[in-house]
């Protein structure tokens, strides 16, 4: 913490003592040029030394007095002029400063920092070196709810500090290239996040499983082994995304879908929760309610549409439709998705472990997206940051809740085009309206030119640590509003966990550098540095890691799925209706015991009809004569589809002679176009 008594602390620094222009002390230059946010200096080297050189170099803060008042700047640039150095004799520079601020001087003598300059630098003003004391004053965030996360750049023996409750209140970024320390410094925040609010929930989307490693003590982890993410709470587009495997959907498919699911969902009102019938019984269900239901009725409700004798043009989309969620349920990859048999309502089990509600003394959760499929990860990404707003919005702010999105400008990316619309949607309504209601959001990228601009302007408070792309450090000049080109221009040149921190969290742009974590602490892939130096691959499992590639944890048992699949299809009345090619038992009938599924059946295609004839039916009085006559005329259907079609040309087709069979005279007939005519 940082003590506010500061004012009481001029005498303890005899160096401080400014305007004395002996060569050696504090005493820099003159300013001989000043707008409303820059002032240049005008400054000589004596005998060729280096010493002002050195000590008010670039990115370094000077003070310039001002009457009682000394304004604040911070040098982005220096020059001789001549671009040229004497060695043993003097040399004139200037030194280009940004204005930042000022330490105003009350008439008791109380000093205080302000970004705001009462009175601006006049031609000829003494520049010198910053009080040590000023900068404390400068780099204040206030007491009780302030973190250490590190020392200034400029002087280590003072401490970098933010406030937690204005980073946390108005989203944060971190950006930087890959291995400048983004994930240390992540850890870093977190824990100190925690420690200022032990009511604060964390979620870490963590695509590379390197965050486990980083909270032992305070974190659950969450991986494809212990993942249950029930495909009912999953609204129509992202389940969509999983039956159409991050491809565009089929339109009529999605229609079908989004008439038959609010069917499913309310047969499942049946069961004996409670809950589920309050919560359907005050409300309408549709295809986005996350009320449960079972894949078995989904899939008897499109048989059911399929045995219709009306809506033919419609059954090779539900066809296709059918085969496509029964391969979803047989891919060993959506196990956690579609692993429970009996389906029950454990929205409340899922909240509880995902969200940390209660927390049991481990506020984070660490959800491992790496084992999830590539294309599912953007829905279940989806699922995650919809729930944690929703989970702040019902409970009108009493569940504190960070979400943390590492690798963001996957789930954001800069173009429209890319990425999954509900991810996008989800992301951004917590970044625009999270902080009314108790949601945050953390950003975490390398790549700031390919993020969704909108979601990193509204990120208050950003780290940015090295960036060599030119486009990203434009990107973060032109996110950041109190910034300026001067203040970001040495972003591509600071060192390994060094950052430039702006934002509402710092008073004013604050170049650090963050402090070390301990080593078991440190963020890493699922402890494979170490696993790295101590197993031979000689005495590697080959074997083991083939299985691993092949089946990851084998085939769902779907028997129970196939059971309750039965019952449904055979317990289907078709009221009112007769049977077709497509449903063959009468409705008072009980069908057979259904086959084992596959992932794909023949009859599962569309059929493909020849042309006929048009044939005229026998004029029928009652409702059972035409229904007698539609089925004729499918049985003549299907017979002419199975009949080989000639071509009606009299020359091209085969004429059958007494006595000769079908075969013999298509041999018979001469093949045209292979002979030469004379």
């Amino acid at each position: 913490m940082l003590n506010n008594d500061l004012q009481t602390s001029d005498k303890a620094s005899e160096q401080d003592r400014r305007d004395i222009q002996a060569p050696g002390n504090r005493f820099l230059g003159r300013v001989v040029a000043c707008s409303g946010s820059r002032a240049t200096i005008a400054a000589v080297a004596e005998a060729g030394g280096t010493d002002l050189t050195e000590l008010w170099s670039v990115g370094r803060l000077i003070s310039i007095s001002v009457g009682r008042n000394r304004v604040v700047a911070l040098v982005y640039a220096m020059n001789t002029g001549t671009h040229a150095w004497g060695e043993g004799q003097d040399n004139s520079f200037r030194i280009e400063t940004e204005l930042l601020g000022e330490v105003r001087v009350d008439e008791d003598g109380r000093e205080e920092f302000s970004t705001g300059i009462s009175r601006y630098p006049h031609l000829g003003a003494i520049a010198h070196r910053i009080r040590a004391t000023d900068l404390m004053r400068i780099y204040d965030a206030g007491t009780g709810t302030t973190a250490v996360i590190g020392k200034l750049t400029q002087d280590e023996s003072i401490d970098a500090a933010i406030h937690i409750p204005s980073m946390l209140s108005k989203h944060f970024a971190i950006v930087g290239s890959t291995g400048v320390g983004k994930s240390t410094a992540v850890s870093l925040l977190l824990h100190k996040a925690i420690e200022a609010d032990p009511k604060l929930r964390v979620l870490i989307l963590d695509p590379h499983n390197e965050f486990a490693a980083a909270f032992p003590r305070h974190s659950v982890v969450i991986d494809t082994d212990t993942l249950d993410l029930p495909f009912w709470l999953m609204r129509l587009e992202e389940f969509a995304e999983v039956v159409f495997r991050g491809r565009a959907p089929v339109p009529e498919e999605i229609d079908m879908l989004r008439d038959i699911m609010p069917e499913a969902k309310r047969a499942f009102r049946g069961s004996d929760n409670s809950l589920v019938r309050r919560t359907t019984e005050k409300s309408s269900i549709t295809a986005d309610t996350p009320v449960p239901y079972r894949m078995a009725d989904l899939l008897a409700l499109i048989d059911e549409r399929i045995g219709r004798l009306e809506g033919r043009a419609e059954k090779p989309f539900l066809r296709s439709l059918k085969m496509r969620l029964i391969a979803a349920i047989n891919d060993p990859r959506y196990h956690f998705m579609f692993s429970n048999n009996t389906i029950s309502d454990t929205i409340m089990d899922t909240v509880a472990q995902i969200f940390r509600i209660p927390g049991e003394d481990r506020p984070i959760c660490t959800f491992q997206l790496s084992g999830i499929p590539s294309e599912v990860v953007n829905s279940v990404a989806s699922v995650l940051c919809r729930m944690a707003f929703e989970i702040g919005l019902w409970s009108d702010g009493a569940v504190h809740m960070l979400v943390v999105c590492e690798e963001a400008h996957r789930y954001v990316p800069a173009d429209s085009n890319l990425g999954f619309i509900p991810t996008r949607q989800a992301i951004a309504r917590i970044a625009k309206e999270g902080r009314k209601y108790g949601v945050s959001l953390g950003i975490i990228t390398q790549r700031p030119g390919e993020l969704d601009q909108t979601i990193l302007s509204q990120c208050s408070t950003v780290f940015a640590m090295r960036l060599a792309n030119d486009r990203d450090q434009d990107i973060i000049r032109s996110a950041i509003p109190n910034s300026s080109i001067s203040t970001t221009s040495f972003i591509s040149s600071i060192g390994n966990g060094e950052a430039i921190a702006f934002g509402e969290a710092i008073s004013v742009p604050m170049r650090m550098r963050f402090s070390r974590v301990e080593q078991h602490l440190l963020p890493k892939a699922n402890g494979a540095t170490a696993k790295h130096s101590d197993e031979d691959p000689d005495t590697v499992d080959l074997r083991k890691i083939v299985t691993r590639m092949r089946a990851v944890s084998g085939e769902p048992d779907i028997t129970s799925f196939q059971q309750s699949y039965s019952a449904a299809q055979s317990d289907m009345l078709f009221d009112d209706e007769e049977p077709s090619e497509d449903a063959p038992y009468p409705a008072s009938v009980s069908a057979p015991p259904l086959a084992p599924i596959d992932s794909y059946r023949p009859d599962m295609l569309p059929r493909s009809h020849a042309p006929r004839e048009p044939q005229t039916a026998p004029p029928q009085t009652s409702l059972d004569g035409r229904l007698e006559a539609l089925r004729r005329e499918m049985r003549r259907e299907e017979t002419t589809s199975q009949r080989p079609v000639f071509s009606q040309d009299p020359a091209a087709s085969p004429h059958r002679e007494p006595g000769m069979s079908l075969r013999e005279s298509i041999l018979k007939k001469p093949l045209r176009g292979l002979h030469n005519k004379d």
